[in-house]
Formats: structure tokens, sequence, C-alpha cells
């Protein structure tokens, strides 16, 4: 009998604030410097949380979030900063 597998979604594994900043913390130190495994991870992030919620935290609609956060999106700056103010997270830089 052959195996079967489901897809494994990071987003179905992030369920406390420590999930989510550890998980972010890691990506960042992995990204490859063009920020998009920052920006998979915030949509990991939103799609495990409330995307909806988030979004009007945010300010953007839900679908606007979903096209910024997309494999193919390329939110600004500002807009990575808002959502991760909206998530309850800061930035920081250290050496």
């Amino acid at each position: 009998m052959p195996e079967t597998f489901t897809r494994w979604d990071a987003a179905d594994h992030l369920r406390t604030a420590e999930d989510v900043c550890l998980y972010l913390e890691a990506c960042a130190e992995e990204d490859p410097g063009d920020g998009s495994l920052i920006r998979a991870a915030l949509n990991d992030i939103a799609r495990a949380q409330n995307m909806s919620l988030l979004a009007r935290e945010v300010g953007m609609t839900r679908e606007g979030l979903y096209k910024a956060l997309s494999e193919k999106g390329n939110p600004s700056f500002t807009t990575v900063m808002r959502i991760t103010r909206a998530l309850g997270m800061k930035l920081r830089i250290t050496v």
C-alpha cells in the first residue's frame, strides 16, 4: 500500500506568541538577504492568526494583505512594520 502524505504547513503549528516569535526569529536568521523568508514567515503567522482582523489592524484589506505576503508579493518596510506591531512584536537589532 502506497504511503500518502499531507502538506506540512507552519501555520498549523504557530499556537503561542512564543512559537510565533521563535519562528520569525529563525526565519530572519536564515533569510537570504532579500526578505523573502521573512515575508513567507509573516504570511504563515498571519494565516495562523485571524487574517481579517490583522488586515484591519494594519489598515489594509484582507485581499491586500494576502497579496502583499504572497510568494510574488513585495511588501513595503512600512507594511512589515505595521504587521509586526499589529502582532504585538517589536523590531530589535543587535550586534
